[in-house]
């Protein structure tokens, strides 16, 4: 048996687990949706997607791209730094404040572009949700650092699970709306953090931590924005026409739309499971095995999102209605042009955790501009005609545009993976 294949076969079951996760988390973010569609319409589904991805957003941003730099210095060369997990705490709470005094700051805007139907008090409450999702998705990092995937398949899963007891509890207590919301989704995070980082921690996260090194955090943010631009294009590809369609047709639109997204994205599961898995076993293997072991996981991964597109996409007439209501109908066309768009996810992250696993998140960040170029030029062209089928359209030609330049990057790096691995993290 040869080593790419025994790799393969040992890392089986933390893929399969992670997909597990991932299927999990996405039928309970599916039943969220639903019980928020029954109890407050499209509208209330719209409000929910933006409540989700704009704290998200500016948490990430404002802390200079850490939780995806944390997985890279846990699992790589810096893992024994006694001063590497006091200096991730540092920075945790430095942006978890940062973020949370700009969302205040923001919130008059916020509320006039996104969510013109909920209170501006509302919204303004919405900053604790910038910080415990900061807390949530860089445990769910330092565990994947860790390799402890079973301790990120929990997160992955607890994030979007624990929102339905969340919201059945502020229900019980009276409240509704948005305000209902925006307290779940807090009250669900602060549940997630405390399992992840409990586990992070029994996992010797701090054992024989000593001091925060300011030239370590300088290092970590260094891979993190370049990483983070790579991760906010990719980001903006999959959410740049939930933005458009939220400012320009409103929340009911959104909503519909984002149920149609939503059903489409069940074919990057397996995509997001290689990356979880194998970024930080490329950090530790090097960049011939890494390139070894890619080769090996692109045809099945590419078998695989071209075996699950079509059948998917033939079911979305009968899923999407059955689930949601009539009201939901018009997500089912879009919901298949989505499939088409995505059917290339396979290829593509596997090159994404290549080039993070190889110090290289500046070369995906460069793939993936290429991807939102296309992005923001048909959403501004398509949107305003045809709405959410524009939105498809564009987001269907971009996740091609993307792919195509991610295989180009992969060849260019594994052409010279016979020369030697960078000494330091500061390249491209």
């Amino acid at each position: 048996m040869t080593v790419v294949r025994r790799q393969w076969l040992d890392a089986g079951r933390p893929l399969a687990g992670n997909v597990m996760a991932q299927l999990g988390a996405l039928g309970a973010l599916a039943l969220a949706s639903l019980l928020v569609a029954r109890m407050d319409g499209p509208a209330g589904v719209g409000d929910l997607a933006i409540l989700r991805l704009l704290p998200w957003l500016l948490a990430v941003v404002l802390s200079g791209g850490l939780p995806g730099a944390v997985s890279y210095f846990l699992a790589g060369a810096e893992r024994e730094s006694a001063q590497l997990a006091p200096t991730i705490a540092g920075m945790l709470v430095a942006a978890g404040a940062l973020g949370a005094t700009v969302w205040v700051a923001l919130t008059p805007l916020v509320h006039a572009v996104f969510l013109r139907d909920l209170a501006v008090a509302i919204v303004a409450w919405a900053a604790l949700k910038v910080v415990s999702r900061l807390l949530v998705i860089t445990a769910k990092a330092c565990a994947q650092g860790l390799l402890d995937p079973a301790g990120s398949n929990l997160v992955i899963l607890l994030e979007e699970l624990m929102f339905l007891p969340a919201f059945g509890v502020v229900w019980a207590l009276g409240a509704r709306g948005g305000g209902a919301i925006v307290a779940a989704l807090v009250l669900s995070d602060a549940a997630t953090a405390s399992v992840g980082w409990g586990r992070v921690l029994s996992r010797g996260f701090w054992a024989g931590a000593r001091g925060f090194s300011a030239s370590l955090a300088r290092r970590i943010l260094a891979f993190g924005t370049r990483a983070q631009v790579g991760s906010l294009m990719t980001l903006v590809n999959l959410r740049l026409d939930f933005l458009l369609l939220g400012a320009l047709a409103g929340s009911a639109v959104l909503g519909v739309y984002a149920i149609a997204s939503r059903y489409a994205e069940l074919l990057r599961l397996p995509p997001l499971a290689v990356y979880w898995v194998y970024y930080p076993r490329f950090a530790r293997a090097g960049r011939a095995a890494a390139a070894a072991q890619a080769r090996a996981l692109m045809p099945r991964l590419g078998l695989l999102s071209l075996a699950a597109a079509a059948p998917l996409a033939l079911a979305a007439p009968l899923v999407i209605p059955l689930l949601y209501g009539a009201a939901f109908r018009p997500a089912v066309l879009a919901a298949q042009l989505l499939c088409v768009g995505l059917v290339g996810e396979g290829l593509g992250g596997v090159v994404t955790a290549f080039l993070y696993g190889t110090g290289r998140p500046g070369l995906n960040s460069m793939a993936v501009l290429a991807g939102l170029a296309t992005t923001v030029g048909l959403d501004l062209v398509l949107i305003p005609r045809y709405g959410l089928l524009g939105a498809a359209v564009a987001s269907c030609v971009a996740y091609a545009v993307t792919t195509a330049a991610l295989l180009a990057c992969f060849r260019l790096v594994t052409r010279a993976s016979r020369r030697p691995a960078p000494a330091e993290v500061g390249r491209t």
